[in-house]
């Protein structure tokens, strides 16, 4: 009940720490937020689609976004290259209506993103292992957000019994999610509500899949300060909710994933510690 009740509520925006963000990547939190506003409105009086542009009109945009930045800080650019040093890792759904950067309001520079069909992290998967062992092990991310969102097209495929193709191979990770809680969604009688309550337990899982990870453990046996949290974000509103699922440790998840690291060896010549 308490995880319904914190998806209800809209998470608060990270007002503090993305502002402070924003300045060190020498974007003034207010240029920082203004910024899809601007491009928007420059676009629309440029005559430039949104949606079915052509490459040009890209190259276009991206002429005008380079020259938005530099006006008032023509060493915007430098001062990115030379630091990225992001408090985030965010791991959401490559679906195009959720843009991490832009729906949190941060800029170049603040979040290190990996992104794929519905968010999943699965333990054979090298490319979010990577990913994962770089924002901590290298940049030291302090949070790691895992964000699924309403109306997801994987999780709805993954309700079905037809097959899609060689993504149904990538659905079987979220019909594991679906096998294990199917007592709960099978007392949800709508099938837009069911799917949404998907759409959270997907989100659930993977931040434990997150936690189980070698990576996250050694960085909580080694002490680096580390939150694992699951958040959802809602299309209809634009808004995000926390799910209230937060891991700032081992002891956050089943024993029975816990791991540390190897312990020395033992004989041949290495004495053992009394």
């Amino acid at each position: 009940m308490a995880s319904q009740m914190a998806f209800m509520t809209p998470a608060p925006l990270l007002r503090g720490a993305a502002a402070s963000r924003a300045r060190s990547v020498g974007v003034s939190p207010r240029r920082a937020s203004a910024l899809p506003a601007r491009a928007a409105r420059r676009s629309s009086a440029a005559g430039v689609s949104m949606v079915g542009g052509s490459l040009n009109d890209l190259l276009s945009n991206n002429l005008e976004w380079s020259k938005h930045m530099t006006s008032d800080d023509p060493d915007y650019f430098q001062n990115l290259v030379a630091m990225q040093q992001p408090d985030y890792l965010w791991i959401g759904c490559s679906d195009s209506r959720v843009p991490a950067n832009v729906i949190v309001g941060l800029p170049p520079g603040a979040v290190f993103v990996h992104r794929n069909i519905a968010n999943v992290v699965a333990h054979t998967d090298f490319n979010v292992l990577s990913v994962i062992e770089y924002a901590v092990k290298v940049l030291k991310v302090r949070h790691i957000l895992v964000v699924g969102h309403d109306n997801c097209g994987g999780v709805k495929a993954s309700m079905g019994d037809e097959r899609v193709g060689l993504v149904d191979n990538w659905l079987t990770h979220i019909r594991d999610v679906r096998r294990r809680h199917a007592v709960q969604l099978s007392t949800i009688d709508d099938f837009d509500a069911r799917m949404d309550r998907l759409v959270q337990l997907n989100v659930l899982e993977q931040v434990h899949n997150v936690c189980s990870t070698t990576t996250v453990q050694s960085a909580w046996n080694d002490g680096q300060p580390l939150s694992v949290h699951g958040w959802i974000y809602r299309l209809s509103d634009g808004l995000i909710r926390d799910l209230g699922f937060r891991v700032d440790g081992p002891e956050g998840i089943d024993s029975v994933y816990r791991t540390v690291a190897p312990r020395p060896p033992v004989g041949k010549g290495v004495a053992a510690e009394v």
